[in-house]
Parts: C-alpha cells; structure tokens; sequence
C-alpha cells in the first residue's frame, strides 16, 4: 500500500452519501491545541513564506477532528483553523514532532496540527473517462504532479460579507456549513476546469482520505458526473477558468483504467497524494458500480 495515503473513512454505500447524509457538529473544542510558545514559530514560518510567496493569503479553514459514522449518515466534527496555521504546523519540519507531542498529551496524534478540511472531486464525463490536472510549478504544495480537481470549503462563504476576522463557530448554521462543504467542490471544478455548473451532478461523498506528505491532512473525496464528454471539457478548459493558473494541461483517463491504476500504472507514481486518496476511495466504493 502507498504510505504517502491513508483511508481515513470509506462510506458504506456504493452509491457514496448524499449532502441530506451529512450532518456537522461545530464546536471550540475540536480547534487545534496550542502548544506553549508554538504560535512564534508559526508566525516566523509565515513570515518566511510570504518573502518567498508574496500573494499567499491567510484564510480561515474548516478543522476537521473527527468524522463519525451511524447508520447511514456521516457527522463531520468541526473547529476552525487557517491556512497560515496549516502552513507552520502539518507543513512544517517540526510535523512529526507535533504529532509525538500530540500522541503524549492527549492520546492524537494531530492535536496540534491545523488540519484544514480539503475537498477533491473525481469528476466522470459523458464518455466514461476521469479528469485529472497537472500542476502547475507555481502551486505551494505537489508542483508538477497530477492532481484532481479540489480545494477547500470556505467558512466566509457562510457568513457571506462579514470580516474574515470576526468568523466564530457559534454564528455558523450547521446545515449551511454542510452545504459549503458540497458545494465548496462545484465551485473548485468550474474554476479550475472551468466547467459549467449546470453539466456538473450533485456531489456524493465517497470517505475521507488523509494525506501523509502533509502529515495526515484529511480531504473529503467527492464524486461528480459531467454531462460533457472529454472532449467537449478539454475545449472548455482550454479557454481557461478564474483558478487556470493552477495547472498546466488536462488528462483524460478511462475508468477501466482508473480501477487499477494503483496497481498497474507508471501514472500511479505521478499522481499527489490527494488524487491518489480520491482514486483509491472510488475504487472501494463505487469500483464495482456506476
């Protein structure tokens, strides 16, 4: 198996779980712990990024402790974290030493980290191929590589025009919060395939995979039909989209392919760890499906 993934959790369904399936339970408590004199070195970690990365900017992110299933529904466990906490803590050299030190105080290993909710979509065309997207040498994490589609669910788009600043957990409405979480991967795929959203089918949840590059950062893996066949995207995406900058050109893979690319492919080994989560999830879940 790939140690740069793991499954963190694989949704009983074949047919994966509906937005109406999930549920999400917001709460301080499930916030990063802060480590005494940690917050220094992050800042410095920051600081020496934008030096190098002028344009980086630090948003608030989703923190995802824990995800619970029961039954048929799937609960998210949230706190708030940002992107600049992500950057000096599950990026950071000190990574594995935050996760021992996690593991001795409180019994988690990620107690300490940032652990940003990412979202990543294996989107299916018209004409049973997948779309991946090679990164560009300019995006701060797995430049070069191929990826799928994906980002982050936002908690300004909830709270809309108030100040990133003023964003708390309490005036966030649960089942909005779950909404910005599917809709978060529609928005990732019109912009950085520039596809339109009217071609694009509800999200279904396929599990959480962890991505241990960046020391066990979960992503929500997501599967999503297009009404276009690959041809028809592929002039799409080279008429470019708001977020074209983040990759280079498109690949097209059939889906016989897809399910046995871990085993078989020299493209296995060209795939970051989020498209290699998102693969291995569809090929557990919906493998023998669709």
């Amino acid at each position: 198996m790939d140690p740069e993934i793991s499954i963190m959790l694989q949704c009983p369904s074949p047919k994966g779980l509906a937005e109406t399936a999930v549920r999400a339970e917001l709460s301080p408590a499930y916030n990063r712990r802060q480590l005494p004199g940690g917050q220094a070195w992050i800042d410095a970690i920051w600081e020496a990024r934008c030096r190098h990365s002028p344009w980086l900017f630090n948003g608030s992110k989703f923190r995802l402790h824990s995800a619970q299933l029961d039954g048929g529904s799937l609960t998210f466990c949230l706190g708030l974290t940002c992107y600049k906490d992500f950057l000096g803590t599950n990026r950071a050299g000190m990574a594995r030493h935050l996760q021992q030190q996690g593991r001795q105080d409180f019994g988690d290993s990620q107690a300490y980290l940032a652990e940003p909710l990412g979202v990543g979509a294996m989107v299916h065309t018209a004409n049973d191929c997948f779309i991946f997207l090679r990164r560009s040498q300019s995006v701060g994490e797995a430049p070069g590589l191929v990826d799928i589609p994906g980002g982050h669910p936002e908690p300004q788009a909830v709270v809309g025009d108030a100040p990133e600043e003023s964003i708390c957990l309490e005036d966030l409405p649960r089942e909005v919060v779950v909404k910005e979480i599917f809709t978060s991967i529609l928005r990732e795929i019109r912009d950085e395939v520039n596809l339109p959203l009217a071609t694009l089918s509800q999200p279904v949840l396929l599990g959480i995979a962890r991505n241990q590059t960046s020391a066990g950062r979960a992503s929500a893996e997501f599967y999503v039909r297009c009404s276009l066949t690959s041809e028809q995207v592929k002039q799409r995406y080279e008429i470019g989209g708001p977020e074209a900058q983040e990759s280079t050109g498109i690949i097209f893979i059939k889906r016989e392919d897809v399910l046995t690319l871990e085993q078989t492919g020299e493209m296995w080994r060209e795939l970051c760890p989020s498209a290699k989560g998102a693969v291995r999830l569809y090929t557990l879940v919906q493998g023998g499906g669709q």
